[in-house]
């Protein structure tokens, strides 16, 4: 689950995590008093105004405004609210802007990158530094590797060390240009430490903040924020739901997640409904194998009514994208009957127009396949995943 910018600075605040002084609105009339506000209270008349959308690169893509005045804070607004924002995380269609961000401007010395994610080969949470702030971390990875220091919190130890919280800081020479260079170096180390806490407490499976800038006061201050949740942890975070902002979410994937259904939509023209989440990467494996291309990740579980089965033929159809569908189910704890009757009310109740290639295996496997054939629709059987794969790629291509 991702959150807005100014919602992950909330959550710094919460951890005495430095961030400039901002207002989260909704429309020119609210930047506007929001920069007039921001204004008197730091004597300063450059403000920022930033699209708050789930996506990196908005300084590129022109989401973020340095102005002057109040004025031109809301003339800024007026340009952002309603357009789409394209950068290279959203794609040619962009993303919608509905929310603003307006926080104070501040004296910029330097700009570094931090960023905290879970290493999964080492099962450790690890920092991510960098001298050059404001750039895309992918393209420093590419083409400077060697500017990116890490650290592993080790999680028996207690955290991180006060010695690898120097370690980052001496790597990035957070002293230089400070008039105060230890107490730069010092607060940099309360930061990271602060971080740590903050990722493992919150269930964050990343923690970005590009750029972390130093002042020319030598204040260390966090002016972008990218939180990202583990999902897997939402059990324990009932407050999640207040952060959601769902027109950020692709709709199909919101009521997959009401319907209890896991889907994740992709580029293809394949549809795929499958049941278990391994089986489904290896549907899509095959698929791709033999020239096609999957349209969506769709995991009913292990435990799909017939209901849900409907539910996930209208997901999979919500796409215009959609040629064809794969219908691959391994019968163990989910019965292959039920998946047939559910897939035979889906088609007469849609009208299906789109070819679709149906493969059961295990429990009631032959009263799944008798149900299929004697239906009187077109539903091609198939006896193994890769039979099934061969036909549906030659149906959605025409051969």
């Amino acid at each position: 689950m991702k959150i807005h910018e100014y919602q992950g600075k909330q959550i710094f605040e919460r951890y005495g995590i430095p961030v400039p002084r901002g207002e989260a609105c909704f429309s020119a009339e609210e930047v506007e008093a929001a920069a007039k506000r921001l204004i008197e209270a730091t004597g300063n008349e450059v403000v920022v105004v930033k699209a708050q959308i789930h996506a990196g690169g908005r300084g590129k893509g022109g989401g973020v405004k340095v102005v002057k005045g109040a004025a031109a804070a809301r003339a800024a607004a007026e340009k952002l609210l309603g357009s789409r924002l394209v950068t290279h995380q959203t794609g040619p269609e962009g993303q919608l802007v509905q929310r603003l961000y307006v926080e104070q401007g501040l004296d910029i010395a330097r700009e570094l990158y931090l960023g905290l994610v879970v290493d999964r080969e080492q099962r450790r949470i690890v920092f991510m530094a960098s001298t050059e702030g404001g750039v895309e971390i992918e393209k420093v990875a590419e083409e400077t590797p060697e500017k990116i220091l890490t650290e592993h919190v080790d999680p028996v130890s207690g955290g991180l060390a006060g010695y690898q919280t120097r370690k980052l800081g001496f790597g990035l020479e957070i002293g230089k240009g400070s008039p105060t260079p230890k107490e730069t170096l010092a607060e940099f180390s309360k930061i990271l430490s602060k971080l740590a806490v903050l990722f493992d407490k919150e269930d964050c499976s990343l923690c970005e903040i590009n750029p972390l800038i130093v002042t020319k006061q030598g204040k260390i201050v966090a002016l972008d924020s990218k939180i990202n949740f583990d999902d897997n942890a939402a059990g324990r975070h009932k407050e999640w739901s207040g952060l959601m902002d769902k027109a950020e979410e692709d709709p199909v994937e919101l009521e997959a997640q009401e319907a209890g259904l896991n889907y994740v939509s992709l580029d293809g023209d394949i549809g795929c409904l499958v049941n278990g989440a391994g089986l489904a990467m290896a549907t899509m494996d095959i698929i791709k194998y033999h020239g096609g291309k999957p349209a969506n990740f769709l995991d009913v579980g292990g435990g799909a009514n017939q209901e849900q089965v409907e539910k996930a033929f209208r997901m999979i159809l919500s796409s215009p994208k959609v040629k064809g569908i794969f219908v691959n189910i391994f019968g163990g704890i989910m019965r292959c009957d039920v998946i047939a009757e559910g897939v035979v009310a889906a088609t007469r109740g849609l009208g299906l127009k789109v070819p679709l290639v149906v493969r059961l295996e295990g429990t009631n496997v032959e009263l799944g396949k008798k149900i299929l054939n004697d239906s009187g629709l077109k539903i091609q059987s198939a006896d193994s995943m890769a039979d099934g794969a061969k036909k549906i790629v030659a149906a959605v291509s025409g051969v």
